[in-house]
């Protein structure tokens, strides 16, 4: 492996400067009933709704407190719902509200261009290769931190 590598530190600024570009779309799009975190969670919710906490904190990459907490904000603003199941008060289900699917439309728009920003000048080879070594770090992470948390062995 190379002596010094600067993956680390450059995910780090690429996640900092997109989250306040994409918060400078949603603003200019008059998005305001949601940030770009929540964003996040509602995209995973227009992907495939009526999910539990547990399975919508995976495909966040978010933990369950923080998500719960967003979860609250978001229920507040009517943009979720939490479904109890009738046979057992501790399973939750995560349900968008009509409100939030009405909003699907104008966050693909922020998001193609948040798109055609991120991948300027990029060809399909090098978008496919980046982003081909980028799940590659995320399934390393994951491996690690299942097995750091007594789930999984290397």
């Amino acid at each position: 492996m190379i002596d010094k590598t600067d993956g680390g530190i450059l995910i780090t600024r690429i996640k900092q400067l997109q989250g306040r570009i994409f918060e400078k779309l949603l603003a200019a799009h008059n998005i305001s009933e949601f940030n770009g975190a929540q964003g996040r969670i509602l995209f995973v919710l227009w992907e495939k709704d009526d999910i539990s906490i547990s399975d919508l904190a995976r495909k966040t990459g978010l933990a369950k407190t923080t998500l719960t907490s967003m979860l609250d904000r978001m229920e507040n603003r009517e943009l979720i719902e939490r479904v109890y199941s009738p046979s057992d008060r501790r399973t939750v289900k995560i349900q968008l509200t009509e409100k939030a699917l009405g909003l699907r439309e104008h966050y693909e728009q922020v998001s193609d261009e948040m798109n055609q920003i991120f991948y300027k000048g990029f060809s399909d080879e090098e978008i496919r290769s980046l982003e081909t070594g980028l799940r590659k770090v995320l399934e390393n992470l994951t491996k690690k931190e299942d097995h750091t948390n007594g789930n999984e062995s290397d």
